[in-house]
């Protein structure tokens, strides 16, 4: 029955009407930002089955992410079992870990098979997400960031193979992040889910992050929460002001809601066929659910 739900699945992806298909595909996407079991939150589907579902869509590659341990050594257990698509991991830098912690990071770039490629800095438990509600995990403080973050940019800068994302951190911590990053020379960075909460960049600050050289991250999962204000229409005048160049398209889905979501792979191409139906071109479309996410991951054009 679970595989014929999952051929259902994929072919539902496929039954797109033609003129659709001429222009937005999920053929080479690259989704940096999913949600899987196993995971001790809840989730709406299995690592393998995301792997199984982008695979048969057509897509390119998918980063598996998980706010409390490292992913690198399920990304290459799905890459066995799911072989035809590439899966990534990565490493928050959340109290789970030790908070920042370099030495996790350290390990998580030493897995083997390599799969390891996103370090997140801290998320659920950033100080901006917690609020002085409890336990958190600091990256500045007095306006400047800690020793203890600048030691860990020095070490990523020093992996290539790794990009750096700014986690739920505030707007002006994720500047200060991408202003030292770039400046230690990390090559990508990017701003997690940047415009929309927690961190809740301006058109002003986001501007800012791209000419410093930063991608900014827009989730589909962010429209869809229950009560939010977010839509598809304001990504798409935010992209338009920041340059599609500078954004990166993620599903942010894979989470357990008491309310209709898609699956990863369904919803990457429902969010590229409305931000097209918004008004960006195809080609802007693809840049940024495809290009840019690719060149963050170090995969070949």
């Amino acid at each position: 029955m679970k595989t014929l739900a999952l051929a259902a699945a994929a072919l539902a992806l496929l039954a797109i009407p033609a003129t659709a298909q001429d222009t937005i595909s999920l053929k080479g996407v690259v989704d940096i930002h999913v949600h899987q079991d196993p995971d001790s939150a809840p989730r709406a589907i299995d690592a393998d089955d995301v792997a199984r579902q982008a695979k048969a869509a057509g897509m390119r590659a998918v980063v598996l992410k998980n706010h409390w341990e490292d992913t690198a050594s399920l990304a290459y257990m799905v890459r066995k079992i799911v072989p035809g698509i590439e899966v990534f991991g990565g490493i928050t830098q959340d109290l789970a870990v030790g908070g920042i912690n370099i030495e996790a990071v350290k390990h998580m770039a030493d897995m083997k098979g390599g799969y390891g490629r996103i370090v997140w800095l801290p998320t659920f438990d950033a100080q901006n997400q917690v609020k002085d509600k409890g336990p958190e995990v600091k990256v500045s403080e007095n306006g400047k960031l800690l020793p203890s973050v600048l030691v860990l940019l020095d070490y990523i800068a020093t992996r290539k193979q790794l990009a750096l994302e700014t986690g739920h951190v505030s707007a002006e911590e994720a500047l200060m992040v991408i202003r030292e990053a770039r400046a230690r020379g990390i090559q990508y960075v990017v701003a997690t889910h940047g415009m929309a909460g927690p961190t809740n960049l301006s058109v002003a600050q986001a501007q800012e992050a791209a000419h410093m050289g930063a991608y900014i991250e827009f989730v589909y999962g962010g429209t869809l929460e229950k009560g939010s204000k977010l839509t598809v229409e304001k990504y798409a005048e935010w992209i338009k002001a920041v340059g599609p160049q500078h954004c990166i398209l993620a599903s942010d889905l894979g989470g357990a809601r008491p309310y209709p979501r898609p699956m990863p792979a369904q919803g990457m191409l429902d969010f590229m066929n409305a931000l097209h139906k918004a008004g960006l071109s195809v080609a802007d479309v693809n840049l940024m659910a495809k290009t840019n996410p690719a060149k963050v991951l170090g995969l070949e054009p």
